[in-house]
C-alpha cells in the first residue's frame, strides 16, 4: 500500500508499505478522507513530544471496513466507520476516571502508531463506530475534531449567557464558534490572521471579528477559548479576561514556548485557567450529534489532497486560505 511517512526531522515519503493484516480484535480501514490538525504540523517537523517516529500520520478520518480480525463482532467488510484515534489501556487510575486521553500508556493513532494517510489502516475494533447513513465520508472525518470541541465544553461550565472571545478559526475555533452559538452566548468575538477564515466566523456564528492587535484593550471576556497554538494569543487572551473569567486552552503550543504570567492576577481576579487535551470520551457523542449537522463538511473543508501531495496539503494547512484541508488517501 502507500503511505505517508514522517521521520520526525521534517521529511515527508511516500513509501510502499506492507498491507497491514487485522490480529484479534482489529479491523482493517480503506480511509475516504483524513483531516489535517495542529498536531500534524507538529509532527511534520518533530515539534511534538509524543510522537513516535517514524510514523504514518492521520488521526481524523473516516472509511471502509476491508477485513476483519480474529474475535470481533459487529463489524463486516464493507462498513463504513469513523475511529476515535485514543487507544487507552483501560485500566489505569486516569482511564478509571474518565480521563483515556491523560491515560500514561496511551497509543494515539497517527502519532504513535501508523495512522491513516494511507490506503490502509489497522485499528481496535474497540474505538471504531459506525457511521451514520446520512453522514458523509469528509464529515465523519470532523468528528474527532468536534469531540475535542465538546471534551473541552465539559472542563468548563456553561456556555449560556457568556461572553466569548476565541483565538484562532481552524477547524477547532470553527467549532468551537458554532458550539457557543447554540448553547446560547451572549456574544462571540473571534481573533483570526486570515480574512478567509474570518469570515468563515462569522459564516459560523460570529458576532464580531477581528485580526491580531485590532482588538480594544479591554478586560470584559468570560470565557476564552484559545485554539491558535499561539504563545502570543495565550499572553493577550489572559490580559482580556473580566473577573473570574476562564481561558481554555485548546489550541496545540510548541513544548518549549513560554508566556509572563502574573500570578496576582489569578488571585486578584480570581481567574481560571483550563487545559483540554484531545477528546477524553466525547467522541460517541460527537458521531450522535454530527447527524445533526449537515451540510459541515460542504461549509468547513476548502482543500482536498492525494496521499502523493501531502506536503502540498500541509503547506494549505498552514496558509491563510484555507478552513480545513483532508487527504483523499484512495485518489
Amino acid at each position: 500500500m502507500r503511505a505517508v511517512v514522517l521521520d520526525g526531522a521534517g521529511s515527508i515519503e511516500v513509501r510502499e508499505l506492507p498491507d497491514p493484516e487485522p490480529g484479534s480484535g482489529e479491523l482493517v480501514v480503506a480511509p475516504a478522507a483524513v483531516g489535517i490538525c495542529g498536531t500534524d504540523l507538529h509532527l511534520a517537523t518533530g515539534d511534538y513530544p509524543t510522537g513516535r517516529f517514524p510514523v504514518v500520520p492521520g488521526h481524523e478520518f473516516a472509511g471502509t471496513v476491508v477485513s476483519v480480525g480474529p474475535g470481533v463482532s459487529g463489524f463486516a467488510e464493507g462498513d463504513r466507520v469513523c475511529v476515535d484515534p485514543n487507544v487507552a489501556c483501560g485500566g489505569c487510575a486516569q482511564c478509571m476516571s474518565g480521563a483515556p486521553n491523560l491515560c500514561p500508556d496511551l497509543v494515539p493513532i497517527g502519532v504513535t502508531v501508523d495512522g491513516a494517510c494511507a490506503e490502509l489502516v489497522r485499528v481496535p475494533v474497540r474505538v471504531a463506530y459506525h457511521l451514520p447513513s446520512d453522514v458523509d465520508d469528509e464529515t465523519g472525518a470532523l468528528i474527532e475534531p468536534f469531540a475535542c470541541v465538546l471534551h473541552g465544553a465539559s472542563r468548563i461550565g456553561p456556555v449560556a449567557g457568556q461572553r466569548v472571545l476565541v483565538y484562532g478559526a481552524g477547524s477547532i475555533g470553527l467549532l468551537a464558534v458554532a458550539y457557543a452559538r447554540a448553547e446560547g452566548a451572549a456574544s462571540i468575538e473571534v481573533v483570526e490572521p486570515s480574512a478567509i477564515r474570518r469570515s468563515a466566523a462569522l459564516e459560523f456564528g460570529a458576532d464580531q471579528v477581528a485580526a491580531p492587535g485590532e482588538l480594544a484593550a479591554t478586560r470584559d471576556v468570560d470565557l476564552v477559548v484559545e485554539a491558535s497554538g499561539s504563545p502570543q494569543a495565550v499572553a493577550d487572551a489572559l490580559g482580556r479576561l473580566a473577573a473570574r473569567g476562564t481561558l481554555l486552552q485548546m489550541g496545540v503550543v510548541s513544548p518549549t514556548a513560554t508566556i509572563d504570567l502574573a500570578p496576582y492576577d489569578l488571585f486578584d481576579r480570581e481567574l481560571s485557567l483550563v487545559g483540554s487535551q484531545s477528546l477524553a470520551t466525547a467522541y460517541p457523542d460527537a458521531v450522535r450529534a454530527m447527524a445533526g449537522l449537515p451540510g459541515l463538511a460542504s461549509r468547513m473543508v476548502t482543500h482536498t489532497f492525494g496521499l502523493t501531495d501531502y506536503a502540498a496539503a500541509l503547506d494549505a494547512a498552514r496558509s491563510d486560505q484555507a478552513r480545513k484541508v483532508q487527504i483523499l488517501p484512495q485518489q
